[in-house]
């Protein structure tokens, strides 16, 4: 037996601190953890309709993320780059989606859904 191997190492945060979403049927507003650092609550009373696409940066970067979803709130414009972004589509069609936040590739093969970039951008002046 080897008493010299170092224990395994864990992560200060929890796993559920890694998923780039989180369901609520109780949700009534979408927490957006942005990528510059900001964390927005949108109420879903405002929320108007989500836009889902193929992310024309593919044309020009084939190692850019394949789907973008832009979800449309009265006063701003979450946009979500990544790949299997339909969970989050029906999360949103509920009511349910809780958070939405980036995430490291490493922790989307279990979710079968990837995060890559959250941008939030107000659609009115003085927000």
């Amino acid at each position: 037996m080897n008493t010299n191997e170092p224990p395994p190492i864990t992560s200060a945060s929890g796993p559920r601190d890694h998923n780039c979403y989180d369901i609520d049927p109780n949700a009534a507003a979408l927490k957006v953890y942005a990528d510059d650092g900001h964390n927005y609550l949108l109420a879903y009373a405002q929320f108007l309709y989500v836009d889902s696409f193929a992310n024309p940066a593919l044309e020009q970067d084939p190692e850019a993320p394949p789907e973008k979803m832009l979800i449309r709130f009265a006063l701003a414009d979450v946009v979500v780059l990544g790949s299997g972004l339909r969970t989050l589509e029906q999360a949103l069609q509920k009511y349910e989606l809780n958070h939405v936040r980036s995430a490291d590739r490493r922790f989307a093969a279990p979710l079968k859904l990837h995060v890559e970039t959250v941008t939030l951008t107000f659609t009115k002046e003085n927000v």
